[in-house]
């Protein structure tokens, strides 16, 4: 549930009403021109119709030089942003040769590994000399080295269940297997603020899916009571199956999700539990095994584990943790183990590396160091932004923290004076979120160091000044916005 000030919430309604207006209005005047002109369609319908279409031309358009920004250097702490201007109202964008050296608060490189690392590196080139950059094959064909079975075996280790699966796409990971897991006469219940990912993949299985208010275990169980009560659409059936979907970190909101409520839930009820930790496996929990570790949850109560490479180990892939008899039965019958290209050796060999840090396999103490600097930049970060006055989303311990901006001209704004000032940051607007809910996401890593961190919030501060985004600059101002505030799922 997030919290919004009545005057911001209408000030923000008003510039989208305003941009819609000005848009349909150009538009109008539009279709008298192309009238007039030569249509270049020769019968066809148009590809691009509709407010897809509308809000890409008018809306995005207009801010696209804030995402998609190239880089040119490995995603460390620091990096490489490549410039780039328009000649054409930001309709295209052309690169430059100017390089700008910025401080990184956009990438997922949780824990450090994703530059060069004195464990990782010489092995990840060594498997590179061995295997080459790719199978060029699918798993079941010629696909399968032993990099691909170690890694199972690390991950299913790592996770401390029975078995994994991996695959060569963190995204393709949700949205295929979800459809093989369950099927017509089958109910999913998501959390309302689930990845799209898993909302693909929960369309894509034919399930009936029902939502839940977002970490809201007591409308969870309300909606699988009545659900189960009422059963199957139409013929009132009993479900065949039944699988309750959460996030252990959600990715846009940076809040820990309420498991060890929901796992009591689901098994009061009988129903599985999907758990998502893409954000938050590596990156939290005594020795990064994630929320279950964080939170005391005994991972045997967790039926379907989920994580991608992406993150807090530096490299690329998804995997699926869960019993011999799951892991089996998906092997046979997933469609991206069956004919997508097997994760690329190196990958695979940087992720066993991590791993293997990560756990104190290498010798080193480096690993626990990385999670204790993930974990107190994290709550050092948060503190200090809210001190500040800024509205920042999520929990302690997580290394997500989104600072709200609502309105659509403080989007580009804040993100076009971080940069001038050599700081990268991730702006999210809709469709990602909500329309009212945009934001700025913030992604400490590991690698950051105190100096890092003072730099990045000095010209966050700045900057929130400027674009006037410290909804709470006082506690005394703090407590009397509090009472005209409105509340958005």
């Amino acid at each position: 549930m997030i919290t919004i000030p009545y005057l911001t919430a209408l000030t923000t309604y008003f510039s989208y009403g305003l941009l819609f207006v000005f848009g349909q209005f150009r538009d109008f005047f539009r279709k008298f021109i192309d009238w007039w002109q030569s249509s270049n369609l020769q019968g066809y319908a148009p590809i691009c119709l509709g407010l897809e279409d509308f809000y890409i031309r008018r809306l995005y358009l207009r801010i696209q030089d804030c995402f998609g920004r190239p880089i040119a250097s490995a995603p460390d702490a620091w990096f490489d942003v490549v410039e780039r201007y328009s000649d054409d109202n930001n309709k295209t964008l052309q690169r430059t040769t100017n390089i700008s050296r910025c401080l990184n608060l956009g990438s997922y490189n949780y824990l450090g590994f994703a530059a060069s690392d004195e464990y990782c590196t010489p092995r990840v080139i060594k498997s590179l000399t061995r295997f080459s950059s790719s199978t060029c094959s699918a798993r079941v064909d010629g696909g399968t080295t032993i990099l691909h079975s170690e890694l199972e075996e690390c991950v299913a280790n790592f996770v401390q269940k029975p078995a994994a699966i991996v695959l060569g796409m963190g995204y393709v990971t949700n949205s295929a297997i979800l459809p093989v897991l369950i099927g017509k006469g089958g109910l999913i219940i998501s959390d309302s603020l689930n990845h799209n990912s898993i909302v693909n993949g929960a369309r894509g299985s034919r399930a009936t899916v029902r939502v839940f208010q977002h970490n809201t275990p007591s409308h969870l169980e309300k909606v699988l009571r009545e659900n189960i009560a009422e059963g199957q659409p139409r013929t009132h059936r009993p479900w065949k199956k039944i699988i309750v979907i959460v996030e252990g970190i959600y990715s846009m909101e940076g809040e820990l999700c309420k498991l060890p409520e929901i796992v009591s839930i689901c098994k009061k009820y009988k129903v599985y539990i999907y758990l998502d930790e893409a954000h938050s496996i590596g990156a939290v929990g005594k020795t990064g095994r994630g929320v279950c570790e964080l939170l005391g949850v005994n991972t045997a109560d967790i039926d379907i584990m989920m994580g991608t490479f992406t993150k807090s180990f530096g490299s690329c892939g998804g995997y699926i943790a869960g019993s011999k008899d799951l892991i089996a039965y998906l092997k046979h019958t997933c469609p991206a183990h069956l004919y997508g290209t097997s994760i690329s050796p190196p990958a695979a060999q940087q992720i066993i590396s991590s791993m293997k840090v990560i756990l104190g396999e290498d010798g080193s103490s480096r690993g626990a160091q990385k999670l204790a600097q993930i974990r107190e930049n994290s709550n050092f970060f948060r503190s200090g932004l809210q001190k500040m006055g800024f509205e920042v989303l999520g929990d302690n311990d997580s290394p997500v923290m989104p600072i709200m901006l609502y309105n659509p001209a403080k989007i580009p704004a804040f993100s076009r004076e971080c940069l001038k000032q050599n700081v990268a940051v991730v702006t999210v607007a809709f469709p990602a979120t909500p329309l009212l809910l945009a934001r700025a996401r913030i992604c400490i890593s590991a690698s950051h160091t105190r100096e890092d961190l003072l730099k990045a919030l000095e010209v966050i501060s700045k900057v929130g000044d400027l674009v006037g985004i410290k909804y709470f600059p006082t506690e005394p101002k703090k407590h009397q916005q509090e009472k005209d505030m409105i509340k958005l799922d």
